[in-house]
């Protein structure tokens, strides 16, 4: 029988037709891929590279399982009430925090009722690493120098950089090994700048610094450091800020300082500092150290059970550390202004 070779034709046409119409359909009406990183957010994970704006549900709490990094200009908004627990595997303390990378941002909204907390499940000393964040204000170690954390870059010439904003936020047990010099810290800031807002944090039980200003000219309010086993506040690398109303408790031995300053004397500002070591019935540790040349103004310091006060261990001139507007001196007493405790009950 003859074959119908024009009907045949006709009918793979229309075939190639419908499927052409259907691919195209498919191609214009897919949905977008969503990020692995989202959606391990969407399940309650951090962990991976952000790369776009992505706000935390408030009150819910969040799994941190490796390096969370906010990256590429992405924000990442923390509501109140949110909280962050680092759980680290095995040996992966170190791989363990949340980093923002210069041109990206945190706000964290915490409020007095409902603060932000970033924990372990234990909140002892070295179980994961806290929170970094690199800006590009000033620092003497140069524009886009390296981080010890992750090998970051950070500072450049914009000393009104922003980077976020962080209020009533808590960080319990920071500190993970680095290396064998070195540990995390609480908040460590990298050239963090001046549009950056900070106030009311909470640092408890960390192996290195409560936190630690490198370079830059960020400035923080209401800051709680108890029991961070190297020094409560840490600065190097000209940092010019101020921090104004430091709660400092010591009730463990063997921590470091109530402040290390280390460089150059950028002059920057300490407003209301008061730190108790409670720990031994007679006076113990160092409260105030400085390092080849650094400084800082002081005003209403109160410095109670430290066995020394001032430390200029490089033989830096004293006259770079004014305290109640005079020079610091090695057998000087501080007790002016005692801060009222119940000012930070709201992290309790």
């Amino acid at each position: 029988m003859k074959k119908n070779v024009l009907f045949k034709g006709i009918s793979m046409m229309m075939v190639f037709a419908s499927l052409f119409l259907f691919v195209n359909c498919e191609g214009e009406n897919a949905l977008p891929e969503t990020d692995p990183v989202v959606e391990l957010l969407e399940s309650g994970e951090m962990k991976g590279v952000l790369k776009e704006n992505y706000t935390l549900d408030a009150g819910t709490s969040y799994r941190l399982t490796g390096q969370f990094i906010v990256d590429g200009g992405a924000t990442l908004t923390i509501p109140a009430g949110t909280q962050i627990i680092a759980n680290a595997s095995q040996g992966q303390a170190t791989e363990t925090y949340i980093a923002v990378m210069m041109g990206s941002k945190i706000n964290v909204n915490g409020t007095s009722g409902a603060p932000v907390v970033m924990t372990s499940p234990n909140a002892q000393p070295q179980d994961w690493g806290g929170l970094t964040i690199c800006g590009e204000a000033t620092t003497t170690a140069g524009v886009n120098a390296t981080a010890e954390v992750g090998n970051f870059k950070y500072g450049g010439s914009k000393d009104d950089d922003n980077s976020g904003s962080i209020s009533y936020l808590v960080i319990k047990g920071s500190g993970a090994k680095i290396n064998t010099e070195s540990e995390y810290n609480g908040l460590t800031l990298y050239a963090v700048g001046s549009a950056t807002q900070i106030s009311n944090v909470a640092i408890i039980n960390g192996a290195d610094d409560g936190v630690e200003f490198f370079g830059g000219t960020v400035s923080a309010q209401n800051l709680y450091l108890e029991n961070n086993e190297d020094d409560a506040i840490d600065w190097t690398e000209g940092w010019n800020g101020t921090v104004t109303n430091a709660y400092v408790k010591h009730t463990i031995d063997g921590f470091s300082t109530v402040v290390e300053a280390d460089g150059v004397n950028n002059n920057p500002k300490i407003v209301n500092l008061t730190a108790v070591n409670s720990h031994a019935s007679a006076p113990s540790g160092t409260a105030l150290q400085f390092k080849k040349q650094s400084g800082a103004t002081m005003t209403n310091v109160y410095l109670e059970g430290y066995s020394k006060l001032v430390d200029m261990s490089n033989d830096g001139p004293l006259t770079n550390v004014l305290i109640e507007g005079i020079a610091a001196t090695l057998t000087g007493t501080y007790q002016k202004g005692k801060l009222d405790i119940s000012a930070w009950v709201w992290f309790q």
